[in-house]
C-alpha cells in the first residue's frame, strides 16, 4: 500500500508541509495548486525538493472547468491544459487532477465530455503524461463516479482514467459496491477523506469539515474495501480540506494522517481477507479488560495531602514498592499509585504539571501484542532503566505526555503486585465505601487535539467512540465525545477545550498540558457509599439547592428520594436505558476533582448535569496565578 497526502491538508508553507509529509512516512504527495503558486521556488526546484525529502509526487490538482464546454471557450481550456503539461513535467510527475466541471456555461452529454478527454488523452501521450478525471458531489453535470467512469470507459484511451473520492461518494451516499467492476488499471488515483455527519451544502461541507478517516461518521471503510476489491495497488492519498488542520501543527497533523491509513488498510485487511493488501501485519485492535491502575506523580508533601483524601474515599494503603518511593492504595479493583520518586518519568512530570494523574494502566488480553499494534500504528514507546527484580511493562506516550502501560493476566506482569510490592498495614485504615471498579478516566485536551487522540484510542484498542456532545460550562463550551468498549470494561472521556476560561481550558492552563482531569469510581450502592464517605471524613462537593427542585419536577421523582439526593449532594439523570447517580468531590489542586458513580443500566455520562456540576466546582478554584498556601 502507496500513501500520500494533499499538501492542501497541513499547514504552513510548501517547504514545511513537505518536511511534516515525509516524517510522518509518507510515500508521495499531492502537489496542490495554490500551494505551489504561493511558494518561491521554481516547479523544477520544487520537484527537486520532493525528491529529496524521499517522495513522489503522486498528483498535481487541481485543473478545473474543462469538460463539455462550448467554443471558444473549449480552445481556451484545451490550451490551459497544455500550460498544466508543461508544469507538471518541469515538476516531474506524470498525473494530473481534472475535477468535473462546475461552469454554469457546460453543456451536458457523455459523448461530448468523453469527446473531450479522449482528445486530451492525445496531449497527455505525446508527453507521457496522464490525466484522472474526478466527479465533484457538487458538479454541473457529472456528480457522480459511475457517470464519470462511464465517460472515462467511453473515451477509451490508456492516459484517461478515474480519480477515486471518498467524500464526493460518501457524501451522496451513492452505493460503493459500484466500484468493484471498474477496471483496476483505469484508476489511476484513490482519495480519502472522512467528515462528520452535517445537513449542509456539500461544497461548504466538503471545504471546511472533511477529517481523517477513522474520525468522522463516513463509511470510508466500506468505500475502501470496494477499491481494493478490484485489485488497485495504487496510492491511497489523502485530501482533507479542513479549518482547524489548517491552522494546527502540521507535523501532528501529518503523523494522524499516516496513522488513518494505516488503521484504514489493516481494518479493509481484515474485513477481506481474500484480498492482497500490502499492510503491515500487525495484532488486531486490544480487548481491554479493565483499568489496572492510575498513577500518580507528586511531592512527599502533596502526597500527604492526596493520600488524606483518597483515603476519604475508602482507601487503604495495601503495597509499597521494594526499591521505590511508591505506595498502592487499593478498594474493590481500584489501584491508585503514588509516586514520589525524585527521579525518573514521574518525578520529572511532577516538575512540568505539578500532582497529577501521569500515567494508568489497561489490563488487556496481551500486554506485548498491544504494544506491538502500538508501535505500527506510530505510537511512541516508552522505556526506562528498570532495577533489579522489576519487570519490564510494555509502555507508550499517551494524551499529554502521559504514559499508558499494558498488563495481562497471561505473562508474568500479571504478578506486578507480587514482584514488585510487599504488601503493608495500613495503620489508619479508612472504612471502605463500597466503591468497585474504576468506572471512567476523564482526559482533557486542548479542542485541536481531539481527534487526534479518538484516532488514536479507536484505532489501538477495540472500542467505539460516541458522538461529540457539548458540555456547558458558565464561561464557555467544551466538546466532549467518548471512547468506550460494549463491555463497559474501558470509559475514556475525552473534553476538548477552545477557551482557557472554562474549567477544562483554565486546567489545560494551570497544568501546562492536557491530561487526566478527573477519575470515576463506580458503586453499587450510592447512598451507602455517601454515607460511608461521610463516616470518612469526606466533603462532597455542594450543589446548589435550586438544582433539586428542578429535577423534581422534570423527571417526577419522589420527594423522599429528592430529599435523600440533596442531603447527599448526589446529582441525577435518566434515559431510555435506567438511571444515574453522580457525588463529585471539590477540586483539588489545579483542578482535578473525583466522582462517584452507580449506573441502574444507564450508558452516558450525566451530560445534563455538567453545568451544575461545573458551577459548584469553580468555587473551589484559587485565583490564578496565585501560589498554593
Amino acid at each position: 500500500m502507496k500513501t500520500s497526502i494533499a499538501t492542501v491538508s497541513l499547514s504552513g508553507d510548501l517547504s514545511d508541509k513537505l518536511r511534516a509529509i515525509a516524517k510522518a512516512g509518507f510515500d508521495g504527495v499531492e502537489i496542490f495548486e495554490n500551494d505551489f503558486l504561493a511558494f518561491d521556488e521554481s516547479p523544477r526546484e520544487v520537484g527537486r525538493m520532493v525528491r529529496d525529502f524521499g517522495l513522489e509526487i503522486s498528483l498535481f490538482q487541481p485543473f478545473r472547468d474543462f469538460e463539455g464546454m462550448p467554443e471558444p471557450l473549449r480552445t481556451r481550456t484545451f490550451d490551459r491544459a497544455e500550460r498544466k503539461f508543461d508544469l507538471m513535467q518541469e515538476l516531474g510527475t506524470d498525473l494530473v487532477l481534472v475535477c468535473s466541471n462546475v461552469s454554469p456555461a457546460a453543456l451536458g452529454g457523455i459523448d461530448r465530455a468523453a469527446a473531450d478527454f479522449r482528445e486530451l488523452g492525445e496531449r497527455a501521450a505525446k508527453r507521457g503524461l496522464r490525466v484522472g478525471y474526478e466527479a465533484l458531489a457538487w458538479g454541473r453535470h457529472i456528480h457522480d463516479h459511475r457517470d464519470a467512469w462511464e465517460i472515462v470507459r467511453r473515451a477509451d484511451h490508456p492516459n484517461i482514467g478515474l480519480i477515486l473520492d471518498s467524500f464526493h461518494t460518501l457524501s451522496r451516499k451513492i452505493e460503493v459496491n459500484s466500484i468493484r467492476s471498474i477496471p483496476k488499471e483505469k484508476i489511476f488515483i484513490v482519495q480519502l477523506a472522512d467528515a462528520p455527519l452535517i445537513d449542509m451544502d456539500l461544497l461548504y461541507w466538503s471545504r471546511h469539515f472533511r477529517n481523517m478517516p477513522g474520525e468522522g461518521d463516513l463509511p470510508v471503510t466500506e468505500f475502501t474495501r470496494a477499491v481494493a476489491a478490484t485489485g488497485y495497488d495504487g496510492y491511497l492519498s489523502l485530501e482533507i480540506f479542513n479549518d482547524q488542520f489548517r491552522g494546527g501543527n502540521a507535523n501532528a497533523i501529518a503523523v494522524d494522517g499516516y496513522r488513518s491509513l494505516i488503521y484504514l488498510g489493516d481494518q479493509v485487511k481484515r474485513a477481506e481477507p481474500d484480498i492482497r493488501l500490502p499492510v503491515p501485519d500487525m495484532p488486531p485492535r486490544v480487548d481491554v479488560k479493565g483499568v489496572a491502575f492510575v498513577e500518580f506523580a507528586a511531592s512527599e508533601e502533596e502526597a500527604g495531602e492526596l493520600e488524606a483524601l483518597i483515603r476519604t474515599f475508602g482507601f487503604r494503603k495495601a503495597a509499597r514498592h521494594r526499591t521505590k518511593q511508591v505506595l498502592v492504595y487499593r478498594q474493590g479493583a481500584v489501584n491508585l499509585v503514588i509516586n514520589t520518586e525524585r527521579e525518573g518519568f514521574a518525578s520529572a512530570s511532577y516538575l512540568v504539571h505539578g500532582t497529577s494523574a501521569y500515567a494508568f494502566g489497561l489490563l488487556v488480553d496481551d500486554a506485548a501484542a498491544t504494544a506491538d499494534r502500538a508501535r505500527a500504528l506510530g505510537a511512541e514507546p516508552f522505556e526506562q532503566a528498570v532495577g533489579p527484580g522489576e519487570l519490564k511493562v510494555p509502555a507508550i506516550r499517551g494524551v499529554g505526555g502521559g504514559l499508558i502501560y499494558f498488563l495481562d493476566d497471561k505473562s508474568e506482569l500479571a504478578k506486578i503486585w507480587e514482584i514488585e510490592f510487599e504488601p503493608v498495614t495500613d495503620d489508619a485504615p479508612a472504612a471502605p465505601a463500597g466503591l468497585t471498579v474504576i468506572d471512567h478516566v476523564a482526559q482533557t485536551v486542548k479542542y485541536d487535539e481531539l481527534l487526534t487522540w479518538l484516532l488514536f484510542y479507536t484505532s489501538l484498542l477495540d472500542t467505539k467512540k460516541t458522538p461529540m456532545v457539548d458540555i456547558i460550562d458558565p464561561a464557555g463550551i467544551v466538546r466532549s465525545q467518548v471512547v468506550e468498549n460494549d463491555a463497559g470494561t474501558l470509559r475514556l472521556t475525552l473534553n476538548g477545550a477552545e477557551n482557557r476560561n472554562t474549567l477544562a481550558g483554565r486546567f489545560i492552563a494551570e497544568t501546562f498540558g492536557s491530561g487526566v482531569q478527573h477519575l470515576a469510581f463506580a458503586t453499587d450502592d450510592i447512598f451507602a457509599t455517601a454515607a460511608a464517605l461521610r463516616a470518612n471524613g469526606f466533603k462532597s462537593l455542594p450543589i446548589s439547592p435550586n438544582y433539586y427542585d428542578d429535577v423534581e419536577a422534570r423527571f417526577g421523582l419522589d420527594a423522599e428520594l429528592v430529599e435523600r439526593l440533596k442531603a447527599e449532594n448526589i446529582l441525577y439523570d435518566r434515559d431510555d436505558s435506567g438511571e444515574f447517580f453522580q457525588l463529585y468531590s471539590p477540586t483539588y489542586g489545579e483542578g482535578f476533582f473525583f466522582e462517584i458513580i452507580e449506573r441502574r443500566g444507564y450508558r452516558g455520562y450525566g451530560a445534563a448535569n455538567a453545568i451544575f456540576r461545573i458551577a459548584a466546582l469553580r468555587k473551589y478554584l484559587r485565583p490564578e496565578g496565585l501560589p498554593k498556601d
